[in-house]
């Protein structure tokens, strides 16, 4: 009895596997054939069975043959959607454009345009990455809308770029906070200030506005004394500004103290210097500072570096 069962078992699965054999021969039979017509007619039926893998196979070949020829059209158009499909988006966005460049006066050639810009988007990556992607994706889009002003796509190719143009702020903003957190002072003021000129309806907008002013003190703190007065004088000066901008803001205390701080830095520098004028070794001191150039120091290092 155990043995008729093992038998069979046995028997089965030769079985499959012969059937599973035969099926892989035919498909490498059909690629392997002439029959151009017989491809493109299995090659749609494995598309709209979702088997895209297969479909794939044979429209990769299918593509040289086509080329020029009536249908080939049709052809390139599910070509495309089948590499969008497998999710090789750039695959793809190279099909769909290729598609609309190709044939301009087709019917799909709008919905391929369109397409490949979003293939772009798609491979978007977090705003952490290199944001090479991102920009070409504004840019294929707002082509796309440039091309066709009038096409019900126009209003989900604005909400594309504006998600992109979201990342690509973020990335910057989190750019102009590194700065500050290496202590490279200078440079997250200018970061600041760029991110608030290109994007000036930010949500980090009070944020940054005060971290601005954190990091011009910083940077008047940890400058050489001939220059501080002129630096707090700046950070001061934001200060200010931000009272003024942000009456509510739960900075507001922070900002007060860093004023107070950056005016007393002022009477500081102002009193180091008048001394120096009666104080030749003070002076022979800041003169011989001001030959000194340093990198701004990062958070590991003293803040009684000076900063050119």
């Amino acid at each position: 009895m155990f043995k008729q069962q093992r038998l069979f078992t046995t028997g089965l699965i030769i079985c499959t596997l012969l059937a599973l054999g035969s099926c892989k021969s035919k498909f490498e039979k059909l690629k392997a054939s002439n029959d151009n017509a017989k491809k493109y007619q299995e090659a749609m039926k494995y598309y709209n069975k979702k088997d895209y893998t297969k479909a794939l196979d044979l429209f990769d070949d299918l593509s040289q043959r086509y080329r020029g020829r009536d249908g080939a059209e049709d052809l390139f158009y599910y070509y495309a959607y089948t590499n969008y499909k497998l999710k090789d988006y750039t695959s793809a966005r190279y099909h769909f454009k290729n598609f609309a460049d190709t044939y301009p006066s087709n019917s799909r050639a709008e919905e391929c345009r369109f397409m490949a810009a979003y293939c772009y988007y798609l491979d978007s990556p977090i705003y952490s990455l290199d944001q090479e992607n991102t920009t070409k994706a504004i840019e294929a889009l707002q082509l796309f809308i440039n091309l066709y002003p009038k096409s019900e796509r126009v209003a989900e190719a604005g909400k594309l770029i504006q998600n992109l143009r979201d990342k690509l702020e973020q990335k910057a903003y989190a750019n102009a906070k590194l700065y500050l957190t290496i202590g490279d002072y200078q440079s997250a003021v200018i970061a600041f200030g760029n991110v608030l000129r290109d994007y000036p309806d930010t949500k980090y907008a009070e944020e940054m506005d005060f971290l601005t002013i954190k990091a011009q003190y910083k940077y008047a703190q940890n400058s050489f004394d001939y220059k501080q007065e002129e630096r707090f004088g700046q950070a001061a000066s934001y200060a200010d500004q931000f009272i003024e901008k942000y009456p509510q803001s739960k900075y507001m205390s922070s900002a007060q103290s860093l004023k107070k701080d950056s005016e007393y830095g002022i009477q500081h520098a102002k009193q180091l210097l008048a001394q120096a004028e009666t104080d030749k070794k003070l002076a022979k001191k800041l003169a011989k500072k001001d030959t000194v150039t340093t990198q701004p120091p990062s958070e590991k290092n003293n803040d009684n570096q000076k900063m050119p």
